[in-house]
């Protein structure tokens, strides 16, 4: 079973991401499995996704914008935010857009390539859950959550940037 970051622990994944779903038909032959959807699939086969009988989540490509399940989005136990490359940040600004502007209280979960050296800056903006690449040490990565006593700027977790704290 693949293996992830949540809270500072390794855990099992409970979920599956669907990468390439060509249609429903996912939905008849697995049941009673979560899964993690693109936005794409939950927007084109929603009547059959509330009919299945396992959990769905959805997930976002770099390019989609958090604002356009804004008015779904407290139905999601779950929302994944891709990094398709290591380089491509724009997930970043998902995840702040879902914690702060959004008011999101559920997991938001990096997916993609996932490496150590992002996960203290993926906290700061809102992820909470952490699906590192696989050739990633998840106890080297729980590590990098606290390479930094501080940072200097805002975010979900500090309200003030550094220079207002004292």
């Amino acid at each position: 079973m693949p293996k992830l970051i949540r809270n500072r622990a390794v855990e099992n994944d409970l979920w599956t991401v669907l990468k390439e779903a060509t249609g429903p038909e996912v939905l008849k032959v697995v049941l009673n499995k979560n899964f993690i959807v693109p936005i794409r699939f939950w927007e084109t086969y929603k009547s059959e996704i509330e009919e299945y009988s396992g959990q769905i989540a959805i997930w976002l490509d770099s390019d989609e914008m958090a604002s356009d399940i804004e008015a779904e989005l407290h139905n999601f136990p779950l929302i994944a935010l891709n990094f398709p490359v290591f380089s491509d940040g724009r997930s970043y600004t998902n995840a702040r857009e879902l914690r702060g502007h959004l008011n999101y209280q559920g997991e938001i979960r990096a997916i993609g390539d996932v490496l150590r050296d992002q996960l203290f800056y993926m906290s700061r903006c809102g992820f909470n859950t952490f699906a590192i690449r696989h050739d990633q040490d998840p106890n080297a990565c729980i590590q990098a959550l606290s390479d930094f006593s501080t940072g200097y700027q805002a975010c979900t977790v500090e309200a003030e940037p550094l220079f207002r704290r004292f």
